[in-house]
């Protein structure tokens, strides 16, 4: 800056002068490069670029999971050892529930995590579709969303009526059995206006939502049903509030809700994105904001807790200023924006408000029960922040007085990303079916018996066998590390060795926003 100003027209003292200027301002810098990263320059969004190859095969794995996972009639059907399942299912309330998919190792269809699949599926293939399609990994995913979907169109036979529950989880941990032969009986459970569930209601508002995004350009027809759903189920939601886990206390030992308030802030989120209609918007920020959104403090993003989520997708709007919104708006999308940042602030290892909960391999630590949950649920937002940063043209995030670039933020996703896949202590890949080494015993039912056992519901020499499952479930994201890096490959260690569609969905985003290195953030306003 110094030397270009004056390089015309200058006598000698103002060459001095500039000569002194330019010495105390490299003096200053240095000084400075000791508080600040070097801004790497920001690269101009386009297309997806060069794929890397690791990223992309490891999202063609992670995706098949969620064909093993599977309810109903199966079509199209390429995993050798499934078939069809549970084709009775919600048949006693004449409603057909035959599809949605089995939440982990089990044969139960939660409702709550389920719809939070759906929701981190439909944005993942809304930030990364274009980086999905280039890998032949798009229509996968689609058909993947859209089988949940299903499910949760025929799960809302009334505006506040919502079934959430398919089949009993004391009776099914009871037993050990492949899907395809079950026979115990498969209760349905509902909220409704007098047992209200504001937080399921809101998270299937949010999925449906979402995913109407996601089909607005492929299938209006279903996209418009989404959203008349959608809309629908955040009114039930939003007028008879209660949360689910008080109205049915049995789930509270399976998926327990502990808030309702961010799923109503995530559902009104989504439906501002699906419809512009400005009565979302300012459901969030002016009329809920300061009781709900808990601004400053940053959580880490799950299916229980929807807060950094809603803060990273709220940004967007406030980055990309595409439209136009009142003081009180503003003000409001401001403080999510900056919660976002306080969120991205904790999760970079060297910022001065980092989290110090990582284990000596570098993972994010946050509990031992499916340890991998929160970490790379985290890694997916700052993903998406920066790529947000980038196609805004924001060069910098602010940390305590330390600056971060987008760089930054994508260096931390890989580096959760790298060590799921293997670059870990123990040299194991978490992710099933990725890489030479990975887990053998898989807590999963199916995955565990052999597809022509004839067992019952006591099949449990199979869960408690030390082999290997005779089927592989490909693409499983297992519950991951203890703190000290260690992990105990036995089927019986379901704190371990158990995956999830759930985090198969995070997954699945973080890995396609991987598979090539620039940044198109333009899918949906």
């Amino acid at each position: 800056m110094v030397s270009s100003k004056y390089s015309k027209g200058c006598t000698g003292w103002l060459i001095v002068a500039a000569v002194a200027i330019l010495v105390a301002v490299a003096a200053v810098l240095t000084i400075k490069e000791k508080h600040h990263h070097h801004r790497d320059a920001l690269p101009v969004p386009g297309p997806p670029g060069a794929i890397d190859k690791k990223y992309a095969d490891a999202l063609a794995v992670a995706l098949q999971f969620f064909q093993i996972q599977k309810s109903g009639k199966l079509v199209d059907n390429k995993i050798s050892w499934r078939g069809d399942s549970a084709l009775d299912d919600g048949k006693e309330a004449g409603l057909d529930l035959s599809k949605g998919m089995y939440d982990s190792g089990d044969h139960i269809k939660f409702g709550f995590p389920m719809a939070y699949t759906a929701t981190l599926l439909s944005w993942s293939i809304l930030e990364y579709g274009d980086q999905m399609d280039v890998v032949n990994q798009l229509q996968i995913a689609l058909d993947a969303l859209k089988w949940i979907t299903d499910y949760l169109i025929n799960a809302h036979p009334s505006d506040n009526v919502l079934y959430i529950q398919v089949g009993d989880p004391d009776l099914d941990h009871k037993c050990w059995e492949r899907p395809e032969t079950m026979a115990e009986k498969r209760p349905l459970v509902q909220v409704n206006k007098t047992a209200p569930g504001t937080d399921v209601a809101a998270e299937t508002s949010a999925a449906m939502a979402a995913a109407s995004l996601v089909f607005k350009n492929i299938n209006t027809t279903y996209s418009d049903l989404l959203l008349q759903h959608a809309q629908k189920l955040f009114t039930f939601a939003d007028t008879y509030r209660g949360s689910y886990s008080v109205s049915i206390p049995k789930v509270q030992n399976f998926y327990n809700s502990t808030s309702y308030e961010d799923e109503l802030l995530w559902a009104a989120s989504w439906l501002f994105h699906a419809t512009r209609d400005k009565t979302y918007l300012s459901y969030v920020t002016v009329q809920h904001g300061n009781a709900f959104a808990d601004w400053g403090r940053p959580t880490w993003f799950s299916w229980d807790d929807k807060r950094a989520g809603t803060q990273v997708l709220l940004s967007r709007i406030k980055l990309f200023g595409s439209h136009q919104s009142s003081n009180a708006e503003m003000k409001g999308l401001q403080l999510y924006r900056q919660t976002a940042e306080a969120v991205m602030c904790g999760l970079l290892p060297d910022s001065p408000t980092a989290t110090f909960s990582r284990t000596d391999g570098g993972l994010v630590w946050v509990d031992k029960w499916n340890a991998l949950q929160h970490p790379v649920a985290a890694s997916f937002l700052a993903i998406v922040y920066s790529d947000y940063m980038l196609t805004s043209r924001t060069p910098e995030l602010q940390c305590s007085g330390k600056t971060y670039s987008p760089n930054d933020l994508r260096n931390f996703a890989v580096s959760q990303a790298d060590y799921i896949l293997g670059n870990n202590p123990m040299k194991l890949s978490y992710l099933v079916g990725y890489g030479t080494s990975y887990p053998q015993q898989v807590h999963h039912r199916g995955a565990s018996i052999p597809a022509n056992a004839k067992t019952g519901c006591d099949g449990f020499q199979w869960l408690n066998s030390t082999k290997s499952n005779p089927n592989v479930a490909l693409g499983g994201l297992v519950g991951g590390p203890f703190k000290n890096d260690s992990f105990i490959d036995s089927r019986n260690n379901s704190m371990q060795t158990e995956p999830s569609t759930y985090n198969n969905a995070v997954l699945v985003g973080l890995l396609s926003g991987l598979v090539t290195t620039s940044s198109v953030v333009t899918s949906f306003p």
